[in-house]
């Protein structure tokens, strides 16, 4: 195999996109561009445009007596000025004769959920012409009509729940500013004191009567310096358990996590304290919040990261997720029983993956449904309280997303997606995965061309480990006939290729790539989760090296197969996936272009800049200061002399999970020495885009760059 010819490569560039006055004095002394080039999308098949048609459905909820599901449809919004998504709440029959949209307008609504007499819909929207604007708990009918506000807290209404009885919702909120505070900002004034000035989320809870034509302001259940996570009401409602961290932190909190309980006011009580406060002569400063704080006690303080708490229907225990005696950003998470009482927590069987997801209990107390990762499916499975008789629900393929359960009835309904099917709403007992019903069919309207076929397949790395990976077609594949090969290498690095719609809108549009001639392997390496604890766990302290290979291995196999062009590879990963983008090149000549996104180039540099700093100090085994050598070793920057491959470098300018820099030090190292590069930036943008206008155009811009060295 030739190299990439050192004369075709002297060319840098970056694009900042829609960037305002981007180019300062500095940036102006290096050659940049900030002119758009055309970028070739096409107007039949698979384009950038057809995959945003697809919806994708998010907070699945069914109804108490399992009747009705409330789901949620994320469309896009790009006309003129406009580049975001809006989402609406729609509501189906489980038996599959109805399906209607139920909010409308120019507001967004989520998070829906019945009250358990099934006769209402709360969902969270932020509506209003105000720049302040809110996001609060609304209420509708759930035979239509005008949707009331509930709530009127100062800050926005994050998770929320029903109680039992339907009398309260509880929520949690991050505390609002306090009236200094708010001056400073008002004033410019507002210096941050890095660390020392924290923001705490509390458990709220106001009364729920449809009738209460009356704002209801919150009323704080929870005290001291607690960020709450997920809750769950006790059966009877007079209790919430609740997971908390110290910190809002992520490098902090990615290692802790605690669980306890809190009395709630009932519904009477609380009214009565709503009057009182209302008839006080003294009202509250804006910022004070109306405290009710019951007694509380810890049920779960270990060492490690206790979480995703949820009661179960007898009252008598409560499950939880923990990381065992210590915390482990690696992933490791079991599941645990406790007595409501108090009590030593007990291990359940241990889950496939070791990653489960809690939803729900089943209606008889003796079972837990969890969603879990196993392989490249995500599936709904059943733990049992005792025993090891673990239980798949779902199919065997394909991919579960927002799943619920109904509290009285054996229900259970799920959004699901495979390679060739984009997601739709299926219903089915709980009791069995056979008979299952679809519910929707949400993408009739679309006219879905010829797919690119999607195989999976497996291969031996060098030291024999067996590894996973999807290989997408080229459209129009021909047997006996090599195409261009796209490596495309997944985050984390403890994600993972599982078995979604490939037509789907996202950062790689694979459909896009196989409608314009390539083939595209992507691999599931050692580190990606679905393989169980000690594959997630092989990579750590030892980037670059095994999961290199797997990559590596798999991209061979798939020449030897006949698919894959010799001497047309390309490669393209988006976080670690832009880190392995990185390293690769500087590893080996064998790719004709390459393509980083928002990419680790520098993991000395990247170590105390990422706002998960610990977590990239758990995979390297230490501090740099303490190892250099383990840190410089897997760094693409310190091996910046071997790249003679063109590299293309993506990023977000608000990235704090990989710094901006990362990008920039890669980019500028590339152009001084003569590599063709180009940079392109995405503005108010963090770890990937999230305009659908800036998500539409990765993709064309690497396809760009690929056509370019093909």
């Amino acid at each position: 195999m030739s190299k990439i010819q050192n004369s075709r490569i002297r060319n840098s560039r970056v694009y900042f996109l829609a960037c305002g006055s981007f180019l300062s004095s500095i940036l102006l002394t290096i050659n940049i561009s900030v002119a758009q080039e055309a970028i070739p999308v096409g107007d039949s098949g698979w384009t950038p445009d057809l995959s945003m048609e697809f919806r994708r459905v998010q907070s699945t909820t069914l109804s108490a007596d399992g009747t009705h599901v409330a789901y949620v449809l994320r469309t896009p919004l790009m006309d003129g000025s406009d580049s975001e998504f809006q989402s609406h709440i729609w509501v189906a029959g489980t038996d599959g004769s109805t399906n209607r949209r139920y909010t409308r307008g120019d507001y967004s609504a989520s998070s829906p959920s019945f009250s358990p007499d099934g006769e209402y819909l709360a969902f969270s929207s932020k509506r209003g012409e105000a720049e302040d604007a809110k996001t609060q708990v609304w209420l509708m009918s759930l035979f239509g009509g005008e949707a009331r506000q509930l709530t009127d807290a100062p800050e926005n209404v994050a998770t929320f729940k029903w109680s039992p009885d339907g009398s309260r919702i509880a929520f949690t909120m991050q505390d609002p500013l306090s009236a200094e505070r708010k001056k400073q900002l008002e004033e410019k004034r507002d210096v941050i004191l890095v660390d020392q000035q924290p923001r705490y989320r509390h458990l709220q809870v106001v009364s729920a009567k449809p009738d209460n034509e009356t704002l209801q302001k919150p009323s704080q259940l929870s005290e001291g310096n607690l960020v709450v996570g997920s809750f769950d009401w006790s059966p009877d409602g007079n209790e919430i358990v609740f997971a908390h961290k110290s910190t809002s932190d992520l490098d902090v909190a990615s290692l802790e996590g605690d669980i306890s309980i809190v009395s709630v006011p009932g519904a009477e009580q609380l009214e009565a304290i709503e009057e009182d406060s209302e008839d006080e002569a003294d009202e509250p400063a804006e910022d004070e919040l109306l405290r009710i704080v019951g007694s509380m006690r810890t049920l779960a303080a270990g060492s490690g990261e206790e979480g995703n708490p949820f009661w179960s229907p007898d009252g008598q225990w409560i499950a939880y997720t923990s990381s065992g005696i210590e915390a482990n950003l690696i992933g490791l998470s079991d599941v645990y029983v406790m007595p409501a009482a108090g009590g030593d927590g007990r291990r359940l069987a241990q889950t496939p993956n070791r990653s489960a997801n809690i939803t729900a209990w089943s209606n008889d107390s003796d079972e837990l449904f969890l969603v879990e990762t196993i392989g490249t499916k995500r599936s709904v499975i059943g733990l049992p309280l005792r025993g090891d008789n673990i239980r798949t629900l779902t199919p065997e393929t394909g991919v579960v997303g927002s799943v619920s359960i109904a509290r009285d009835a054996d229900s259970l309904v799920y959004s699901w997606q495979t390679a060739d099917q984009p997601w739709n709403l299926f219903a089915q007992s709980t009791e069995s995965r056979s008979g299952s019903l679809q519910l929707t069919d949400l993408h009739a309207d679309i006219d879905i061309p010829e797919m690119g076929r999607t195989e999976l397949l497996s291969w031996t790395s060098d030291d024999g480990t067996l590894i996973e990976g999807f290989l997408t077609y080229p459209i129009g594949y021909e047997e006996g006939r090599s195409y261009p090969i796209i490596l495309n290498v997944h985050g984390g690095p403890s994600g993972v290729f599982v078995d979604g719609f490939t037509g789907a809108p996202a950062i790689y549009q694979i459909q896009y790539f196989a409608e314009n001639g390539f083939a595209v392997l992507r691999p599931n390496p050692r580190g990606s989760t679905g393989y169980g604890y000690e594959f997630r766990e092989a990579t750590a302290t030892n980037w670059g090296a095994g999961d290199f290979n797997d990559l590596l291995t798999g991209l061979d196999k798939v020449i030897e197969m006949g698919v894959g062009d010799v001497d047309q590879q390309y490669l393209m990963g988006w976080s670690y996936g832009g880190y392995m983008t990185s390293w690769a090149v500087t590893q080996t000549d064998r790719f004709r272009a390459a393509s980083m996104g928002a990419g680790l180039s520098n993991l000395v540099s990247m170590s105390m800049t990422s706002d998960i700093r610990r977590y990239l100090v758990e995979h390297l085994g230490g501090y740099y200061w303490d190892d250099m050598d383990a840190y410089r070793k897997s760094s693409a920057m310190h091996h910046i002399e071997n790249v003679v491959t063109p590299t293309q470098v993506i990023h977000g300018q608000n990235d704090e999970r990989v710094p901006t820099s990362q990008g920039q030090e890669f980019y500028n190292a590339l152009k001084y020495r003569g590599i063709d590069t180009e940079m392109i930036l995405y503005p108010r943008t963090p770890h990937g885009p999230q305009e659908p206008k800036f998500l539409m155009d990765v993709s064309p811009r690497i396809l760009t760059w690929f056509n370019k060295y093909r």
